[in-house]
């Protein structure tokens, strides 16, 4: 099937202006700031085959890895910086993340002072120059394998790994690793630079559509892989294909703007598109 540009550009731009709804306070001042790190860990049952929702903070990494127990260790690292020891204690008590488990979804939930609709519940007489001071929430997830991964990230590194799932991912600005061999994945980035690797030769389940507004989307695939493939560069720079088992498809030549193709004896559909930056295939160096 050939890709529509127009249509993927009007796709993608819809998908950025959602991604700016995650809306995140800037700050900056010249005094030197103190900074207090407090550490997190939660630990749930949940079995395999349920959802995994993380919403992550407006700064900050997520990283999440697949494990063989069934349960989810959630570790947070939280850093608040403010310009006295009290204001410090106040940030703390308020910048989490808090979740909610069911048998089949579990939803990890940042919250903090640069939520205004959280404060206004949480502390209502919170010191309004504290609002803004800069705070930033890591984690570190592990999950069962077989889970279909939500993840709402601001900006950050994101690596994901070792997940037999689904995956829907949104990312503002972000540095992503992705190894990925199966499931249904759709994924839309604002800004950044994205590896990802495919793993399985022949993908379980439908395939991938990966977005990214502006950037570089760099996609690792394995030798003698059954797929249909389609990328495209919107605007500036261009496709860098040095995989050579991509075959022509529909009749299409391929141009640095657009490629649709055929590997191997074709399967899931995986679907590439950037708007402004550099598109990458290769072949895996192993």
């Amino acid at each position: 099937m050939k890709i529509n540009i127009k249509k993927a550009g009007v796709s993608l731009c819809l998908s950025a202006v959602s991604l700016l709804l995650f809306v995140f306070p800037t700050f900056s001042q010249t005094k030197q700031l103190l900074k207090r790190t407090t550490y997190k860990t939660e630990t749930v049952e949940f079995g395999v085959g349920g959802t995994v929702s993380v919403v992550g903070a407006p700064n900050g990494s997520i990283t999440i890895e697949g494990w063989q127990k069934n349960e989810v260790e959630i570790t947070a690292e939280i850093e608040v910086q403010a310009e006295s020891e009290a204001d410090l204690a106040q940030l703390a008590a308020v910048n989490d993340f808090t979740f909610d488990v069911t048998n089949s979804r579990l939803n990890v939930i940042s919250v903090g002072s640069y939520d205004k609709n959280y404060m206004k519940g949480a502390a209502k007489k919170f010191p309004k120059n504290l609002l803004l001071m800069p705070v930033r929430i890591d984690y570190k997830i592990k999950v069962p394998v077989y889970t279909d991964l939500e993840i709402d990230g601001g900006r950050g590194d994101l690596d994901v790994s070792k997940i037999e799932g689904g995956m829907r991912i949104n990312f503002i600005d972000v540095n992503a690793h992705l190894k990925v061999s199966s499931g249904d994945i759709v994924a839309t980035f604002g800004t950044g630079n994205i590896d990802m690797e495919i793993l399985a030769r022949s993908w379980r389940g439908s395939g991938a559509d990966i977005q990214l507004v502006k950037g570089a989307l760099n996609v690792t695939l394995p030798l003698n892989l059954n797929a249909e493939l389609n990328a495209a560069v919107l605007r500036t720079d261009k496709i860098d294909n040095t995989y050579a088992a991509l075959k022509q498809r529909d009749r299409t030549k391929f141009t640095e703007k657009l490629i649709n193709a055929k590997a191997g004896s074709g399967g899931a559909k995986f679907s590439f598109t950037v708007g402004d930056g550099d598109l990458r295939l290769a072949a895996v160096k192993n």
